[in-house]
């Protein structure tokens, strides 16, 4: 059974450190990934101890670099996509620059990025 929406981008933002995955959901398994763990991008960044949008969109030129190297830059005909509501929410961050960051920089380098943004807020009661 095939996934419609086969190649997702997952973001792990902290203070300290970002992360950017892009999943296969019919394996579930990561394809490709970049992180300012990574001593090769840790050491161009001059944010120190905590990451700015800067070092997003440093993590993200690596990512659209990796993709285009797999073949993955348009997944397949199907596009990369990504759900930014839901990456906001995951820990309550409320700042978006960061994911922007990302996003942005992946579609100005060719990545065909899709963006889903799923109204169905479930967990949120909505009065009249």
């Amino acid at each position: 059974m095939t996934v419609l929406k086969r190649y997702v981008l997952r973001l792990f933002i902290s203070l300290k450190y970002i992360t950017a995955n892009v999943v296969d959901r019919n394996n579930g398994r990561i394809v490709v990934t970049a992180s300012t763990v990574e001593h090769s991008i840790k050491n161009t960044l001059e944010c120190g101890r905590s990451c700015n949008a800067k070092a997003a969109a440093v993590v993200g030129e690596v990512l659209a670099m990796r993709l285009k190297v797999e073949g993955l830059d348009q997944g397949h005909g199907r596009g990369i996509h990504v759900n930014v509501n839901k990456e906001v929410e995951k820990k309550g961050f409320k700042n978006r620059t960061k994911i922007w960051a990302i996003v942005n920089v992946l579609k100005n380098s060719g990545v065909k990025v899709i963006l889903d943004d799923d109204d169905d807020n479930t967990s949120r009661t909505k009065f009249p």
